[in-house]
């Protein structure tokens, strides 16, 4: 399907630059009340954000769109990306709206949905959203304009519900943490949840003021966490990013515990109590150490493209539970629907409650291979795909292929979320797989002069 608006996460941009516009969100909310309303007669519809400033103005031109189609309005205010899902099930909503850019910087913003299951919405409804962006808006009788109220106790609701993620008996007291929220939505939520479990919790990156989200803090600014875990002496700390559908780690010396080691841990505490499910879906960027160690422990392991909602689809096909992506993004598919920091988190703390180990030693089984990623900003009116095509830049990719061997590997890609084309070389110890990188990277920059 070509798609003018949705990407692979949503609709995406900078504020004020279509479709990122107030009259657009208007449109888009008729839209798709038009759609749902179709579907379902009289719909309902919750409403969540992050903590950007434009979320304010995207939320009313949200809601008055929706409520000229017809459909009722529940806002829920400053909530996380998978709270927002967990509470579309809970009150039986006909979709869920998360107003947020998940942890680009607070001039961008963006719309994802989640159906009534509380998983992205199918590429069809998203296909009749868009032709329905096509017809003009119109409004419906006085008497059948839709309803809004506020949700006051959302984040409680949801506070309970990652809380029961692990078992009544785990509690985490004796554990000292530092919890970044990115000053995003969860600023309000993790420090209640880990401090419910018992846990001594420190907190950074939770003073949203709408305009520093995920700025130089959260899972993609790592560095904050590190420095605050080893200044205070904790046990770990935890990165959230501004959706809170992300989480990194760090243990007690600093080292930084991503998506693919959380994903090591679940899979290996799940895989030897006979709960695994099946196997893990991964992504083309997941270490291929971590896909050896999988091999070692019988372990299913499939790739699949970079982007949560390609590693649910491989889970639904496959019928498994766990999957995820090394920027921290992890579905927990035995408790959640979707991708879940907070939940995630709970999942590793308590693997080290039960089993008594640090993250480092229970990290111990996992030799990952020297991987690096380097993000090379694309100009205004590039075609990435074009630009990927160029024989120069295959020529460039296939030379360093030749060096890696059978040793490492080579990965392009446009991100999905950002003008971005991501470089990743990946290899054994004794590859100088920076400057591998490095020279591709450049190679993409002189192409872009």
């Amino acid at each position: 399907m070509t798609r003018r608006y949705f990407g692979t996460d949503g609709i995406r941009g900078t504020v004020g630059e279509a479709p990122i516009t107030a009259d657009f969100m208007l449109k888009l909310g008729w839209a798709t009340g038009r759609v749902l309303a179709r579907e379902s007669g009289r719909a309902r519809v919750l409403i969540g954000k992050d903590t950007r400033i434009s979320g304010y103005m995207f939320e009313s031109a949200l809601e008055a769109g929706l409520s000229a189609a017809g459909v009722d309005v529940s806002l829920l205010g400053p909530m996380p990306t998978p709270g927002i899902a967990y509470l579309t099930r809970t009150f039986r909503a006909d979709a869920g709206i998360v107003i947020s850019a998940s942890h680009n910087p607070f001039a961008d913003n963006g719309i994802k949905f989640f159906s009534a299951e509380g998983v992205k919405l199918a590429d069809e409804v998203e296909a009749r959203i868009e032709a329905m962006l096509e017809e003009p808006l119109t409004t419906v009788a006085a008497d059948r304009l839709g309803k809004v109220q506020r949700v006051d106790d959302a984040a409680g609701r949801y506070i309970e519900f990652c809380k029961s993620t692990i078992p009544d008996r785990v509690s985490l007291h004796g554990l000292r943490m530092v919890v970044d929220c990115a000053h995003g939505a969860t600023y309000h939520i993790a420090p209640s949840v880990f401090r419910e479990l018992g846990a001594e919790v420190s907190l950074i990156g939770a003073q949203p003021d709408g305009l520093n989200i995920n700025h130089e803090v959260g899972s993609t600014h790592p560095a904050a966490l590190r420095a605050a875990v080893i200044q205070q002496g904790a046990d770990l700390g935890v990165a959230l990013d501004g959706d809170g559908d992300r989480v990194l780690m760090v243990d007690a010396d600093g080292r930084e515990i991503d998506g693919d080691d959380i994903l090591y841990l679940i899979a290996r505490d799940r895989h030897a109590r006979g709960e695994l499910g099946g196997g893990v879906v991964g992504t083309l960027m997941s270490n291929f150490g971590l896909a050896a160690a999988f091999e070692e422990m019988a372990i299913p392991f499939e790739r699949a493209r970079v982007g949560d909602r390609y590693v649910m689809e491989r889970l639904a096909a496959n019928g498994w539970q766990l999957g995820g992506e090394s920027s921290g993004h992890i579905v927990c598919g035995h408790v959640q629907t979707t991708g879940d920091g907070i939940v995630s988190a709970l999942q590793v703390l308590a693997i080290m409650v039960r089993e008594g180990q640090s993250l480092s030693r229970l990290l111990n089984g996992l030799e990952k291979a020297p991987q690096v990623l380097v993000n090379v900003r694309l100009t205004a009116g590039t075609d990435a795909k074009a630009l990927m095509d160029t024989s120069a830049l295959q020529d460039a990719v296939a030379g360093v292929e030749a060096e890696l061997g059978d040793q490492g590997r080579v990965l392009l890609r446009p991100s999905g979320t950002e003008p971005l084309i991501r470089v990743m070389v990946e290899g054994r110890a004794h590859l100088d797989v920076e400057g591998l990188a490095r020279r591709l990277a450049g190679e993409v920059e002189a192409l872009l002069a």
